[in-house]
């Protein structure tokens, strides 16, 4: 005869085949609790020896297998969403640390000027330390030190290479000089920018802005153009702005000249777009 204690003990065979690979506690208890009902429905109905054959063994670990598989892919989805999330979080803290002056801010110019000054008074600072140090073989009494910041530098030099005779060598100054050039380049640049005063123009199938505000080249199609046009846009710099509804880069001489390597939005009138940009200023102050 088949008793209780024998389909308790089928229903546990089963929910060994279910879950012999380790699944989640929740779908362990669900498949237990499944396992125990058919096993109890079969030895009601006297079939429990019918219930054991091969094929339903296998049916049985098939769906063990069904149920191992939705735990690992919803264990996948999971840590893909936590690493996508970390990714994005390291993004975030990049961007706020970032200190780099975009030439899209309308305070670009005021923001380079500061930060050029800065960089100046650094560079006497950094010189004048080395002078004084080489006079006096210490930095106690340097203008500008404290007697902890002198401290430090000198107990630095009394461990230093002999061929370092200064606290700051000369590469650090050599690399704030050339951050300096750079810097005061960029900015002829921007200002020689905003005082020309570039112009748009209209070509078959839309028109192209200088928009001196937002400091970008926009093109303008009246249709979606054909993709050898989009093509051509892309491969000179151009990137689709949906907020502005155009295809735009920086408004630069070098966006002017990118315009008009692209005959879809060249001037309908066959003009090259250069010659009908005012020309900049010379700026007669700037030393060489």
């Amino acid at each position: 005869m088949w008793n209780a204690g024998d389909g308790f003990f089928c229903g546990r065979l089963l929910l060994n085949l279910f879950c012999r690979d380790g699944i989640a506690h929740s779908l362990k208890n669900r498949v237990e609790l499944g396992g125990i009902g058919l096993v109890g429905y079969h030895v009601q109905h006297g079939a429990a020896v019918a219930f054991l054959s091969r094929d339903k063994i296998q049916q049985a670990e098939g769906t063990g297998q069904l149920y191992r598989d939705r735990a690992f892919n919803k264990m996948s989805k999971s840590v893909e969403a936590m690493e996508k999330a970390e990714y994005y979080d390291r993004k975030a803290e990049a961007a706020e640390n970032n200190t780099a002056i975009s030439s899209d801010d309308p305070e670009a110019i005021t923001k380079l000027n500061d930060k050029l000054s800065r960089l100046k008074d650094r560079q006497s600072f950094m010189k004048n330390v080395n002078a004084y140090y080489r006079k006096h073989q210490t930095c106690r009494g340097c203008e500008g030190l404290t007697s902890e910041q002198a401290a430090k530098m000198d107990n630095d030099m009394a461990n230093a290479y002999s061929w370092e005779t200064a606290p700051f060598p000369a590469w650090a100054l050599s690399n704030n000089n050339a951050e300096i050039r750079r810097l005061e380049k960029r900015i002829v640049q921007l200002e020689q920018n905003r005082e020309v005063g570039f112009v748009g123009w209209e070509f078959d199938g839309g028109r192209v802005v200088a928009n001196a505000d937002d400091n970008r080249l926009q093109v303008f199609f009246d249709e979606i153009p054909p993709e050898d046009v989009r093509s051509a846009l892309k491969s000179n710099g151009f990137h689709w702005a949906r907020s502005a509804g155009a295809w735009q880069r920086q408004l630069t001489g070098n966006a002017i000249c990118a315009a008009s390597r692209i005959k879809a939005i060249c001037p309908s009138d066959g003009t090259d777009p250069r010659k009908i940009q005012p020309r900049a200023k010379p700026n007669k102050g700037q030393e060489r």
